[in-house]
């Protein structure tokens, strides 16, 4: 299973998300310091989900960090995120 679908399964099932967007920028960083060769270290997702109405952002990213936990400590290098409320 690719990481993507991983990703995107975790945070699906975790925050039930009106929108998401899960994308891969490992390769605009191939080389680079983090680079692990895979093709999959460097992420970006975009998240609006009700679970994270009234939260801070670092509240949010504490959230979306210990969704993907495991994933963060073995495989992701970086994670860029947007991560809001759907009152937003």
């Amino acid at each position: 299973m690719s990481l993507e679908k991983i990703i995107s399964d975790k945070l699906v099932d975790a925050f039930k998300p009106l929108e998401l967007q899960v994308e891969n920028e490992s390769g605009k960083h191939s080389g680079h310091a983090g680079d692990d060769g895979s093709g999959e270290s460097h992420w970006r997702i975009m998240i609006i989900a009700a679970a994270f109405n009234g939260k801070s952002r670092v509240e949010r990213q504490r959230m979306i960090n210990a969704v993907l936990a495991d994933e963060l400590k073995n495989n992701i290098h970086a994670l860029a995120m947007s991560v809001k409320g759907v009152e937003e």
